[in-house]
C-alpha cells in the first residue's frame, strides 16, 4: 500500500476514535464511528487475499448494522427527550438498544461469532488494531452512558462473554483465533467492571491493551501463526519466546503477573457490590 495512503488511513482511524471519545452529541459520535469503520476496511483488505476480502465484508456488515442500531436508538431518544446529549439517555428502551449495538461492535457474546473469523482473515498488525484501538471508541460511549446502563444486562453480557471466550478458545490451534477468544473473554471482564466502577474499567482496559500489544508484537516478530510455530521459534529466539509465554500467562490472569491485578480487583468489587442483591 502507498505509504501516504496508509498514513491517511491511520490518521483518519486515530482522529475518528478521538472525536468519538470527546463528543457530547450522538450524531457526531455516530459520524465518527462510521468514519472509523471506513478507515479500517482498506487496512483489513490490504493483503488482496480472498480470506482478507471475506474478513472485510464481515467486518463491514457487522459494524454497519451496529451503527444503524445506534442511529435508530438515538433518534428514538431525541423523539422522547428532545436532546442529542450522550449523557442524557434515560429511556430504558433506548439504553438497551444502544447497549446491544455497542456489544455487537465490541464482539461480546452471544454476538461474537463474526470476531474470530475477521481476526483470522487479517494480518497480525491489523488484528492488533482491531483487538485494541477499535475497542476504545465503543467503550468510551458506554462509559459516558454509565449512569443510565442496566446493571443486570451488563453483568449477563460480561458473564456469557467470559465463559464463551474461555471455553471456546480451548480447542483452537490458530494463534489469531486464540487471541480473538481471549479478547472476547476480556471484554466480558470489562463489562462486569463497567457495571461496578469506572476507574477500575479504565485500569482493566489499559492493562489489556498493553498486554495484547506486547503479545501481538512478539507474534509478528517471530511470524507465529499456529501453536506449533511457537515450538519452532524457540531455538532462534529463546528470550523473546520466554517473554511471550509470560505475557500469555499474564493475559490468562496468573496470580504473580500483571494480568491478575484487574481480575482480582473486579472479583473484590463483585463480592462487595450492593447492586448484586437486586439482580
Amino acid at each position: 500500500m502507498n505509504p501516504l495512503l496508509l498514513a491517511l488511513l491511520i490518521t483518519s482511524l486515530s482522529t475518528s476514535t478521538i472525536i468519538t471519545m470527546s463528543s457530547n452529541h450522538w450524531l457526531l459520535a455516530w459520524l465518527s464511528l462510521e468514519l472509523n469503520t471506513l478507515s479500517i476496511l482498506p487496512i483489513i483488505m490490504k493483503p488482496a487475499h480472498p480470506r482478507a476480502t471475506e474478513a472485510t465484508t464481515k467486518y463491514f456488515l457487522i459494524q454497519t448494522t451496529a451503527t444503524a442500531l445506534i442511529l435508530c436508538a438515538t433518534t428514538l431518544n431525541v423523539w422522547q427527550t428532545g436532546q442529542w446529549t450522550i449523557l442524557h439517555t434515560p429511556n430504558p428502551t433506548t439504553t438497551m438498544l444502544l447497549t446491544m449495538a455497542i456489544a455487537l461492535k465490541l464482539g461480546l457474546a452471544p454476538m461474537h461469532l463474526w470476531y474470530p473469523d475477521v481476526l483470522q482473515g487479517s494480518t497480525l498488525p491489523t488484528a492488533l488494531i482491531i483487538s485494541t484501538w477499535q475497542k476504545i471508541a465503543p467503550l468510551a460511549l458506554l462509559m459516558m452512558m454509565h449512569n443510565h446502563l442496566n446493571t443486570s444486562t451488563l453483568m449477563a453480557l460480561g458473564l456469557i462473554s467470559a465463559l464463551v471466550g474461555g471455553w471456546t478458545g480451548l480447542n483452537q490451534t490458530q494463534v489469531r483465533k486464540i487471541m480473538a477468544f481471549s479478547t472476547i473473554a476480556h471484554m466480558g471482564w470489562l463489562m462486569m467492571a463497567l457495571s461496578l466502577n469506572q476507574e477500575l474499567t479504565t485500569l482493566t482496559m489499559t492493562l489489556y491493551i498493553m498486554m495484547t500489544t506486547t503479545l501481538f508484537f512478539s507474534l509478528t516478530t517471530t511470524t507465529t501463526k499456529t501453536i506449533s510455530d511457537m515450538g519452532t521459534a524457540w531455538p532462534s529466539s529463546p528470550t523473546l519466546m520466554t517473554m511471550t509465554m509470560l505475557t500469555l500467562m499474564s493475559l490468562g490472569g496468573l496470580p504473580p503477573l500483571t494480568g491478575f491485578l484487574p481480575k482480582w480487583l473486579i472479583m473484590k468489587e463483585l463480592t462487595h457490590a450492593p447492586a448484586l442483591s437486586t439482580l
